[in-house]
């Protein structure tokens, strides 16, 4: 139960499957494309394929865990996707406000309804939610330039960015505390930003190949920010950081 290959987190947890394409890496989603193999099996829907679908028999699998785990939430879905109900939201963060002894990631290419949902519920995630992260992805840099401000916006016990597909070159100095000059004399003491950096390359059919994976390994280093490496292209490190559990 909640087993899987991703190798940053060690559960997923999905109250909600499905979603629909909002930006370049959406094209070939694997998401999409496990839910139509699993039609009719696993709370799949027979026809319907990749509609948002609510599960409630899902909801309480956090409490079957005991020991802490780094739990990825949604990974078969975006939790802040217009069709899923506020009230399912905020019963999800009811449940990981219960069982604190896991961490939660939150990965969304929609963090403009996450932000309004913390502003209108008058969540302090930095404060009270310290063993929930928050992330978007940003498969280019008019993805990155588009969704990261609006996460750095959100007070929050730590911030990540998934670059999974990478699509293209990504400049991300100024959302990692620091600017990139090379006789920058801030660096050592400009705050970090973005805590958290994931890099993945896009596999299956129709694969689109990454050729930047060096430069925002060296921009991560330069900065001082955890990188993970999760699928990466020949002559590229292999790195396996994770930011520091407070």
């Amino acid at each position: 139960m909640g087993k899987t290959k991703i190798e940053w987190c060690d559960k997923v947890w999905n109250p909600v499957t499905g979603c629909t394409p909002i930006s370049e890496g959406c094209q070939n989603c694997y998401a999409e494309r496990m839910a139509r193999r699993l039609a009719g099996r696993f709370g799949y829907p027979m026809r319907g394929g990749f509609a948002v679908t609510l599960h409630e028999d899902k909801i309480e699998e956090p409490a079957k865990w005991v020991k802490p785990r780094r739990i990825f939430v949604c990974s078969m879905a975006d939790l802040f996707h217009e069709d899923v109900d506020e009230q399912w939201i905020r019963d999800i963060f009811h449940i990981m406000d219960i069982h604190r002894r896991h961490t939660y990631l939150l990965l969304t290419k929609r963090p403009g309804r996450m932000a309004a949902f913390i502003r209108k519920d008058r969540l302090d995630m930095a404060k009270d939610y310290p063993h929930v992260w928050l992330g978007v992805t940003a498969e280019n840099q008019a993805r990155a330039d588009e969704r990261i401000p609006i996460l750095l916006q959100i007070p929050a016990a730590k911030r990540f960015v998934s670059i999974e597909p990478m699509l293209g070159p990504i400049y991300a100095y100024p959302y990692l505390g620091c600017t990139g000059m090379p006789d920058c004399l801030f660096c050592e003491t400009a705050g970090k930003k973005l805590d958290w950096i994931i890099l993945g390359q896009e596999t299956g059919p129709g694969a689109r190949k990454a050729e930047w994976f060096n430069s925002i390994i060296g921009q991560c280093k330069s900065a001082g920010v955890p990188v993970f490496v999760k699928k990466s292209p020949e002559g590229v490190e292999i790195i396996r950081d994770f930011p520091a559990r407070d």
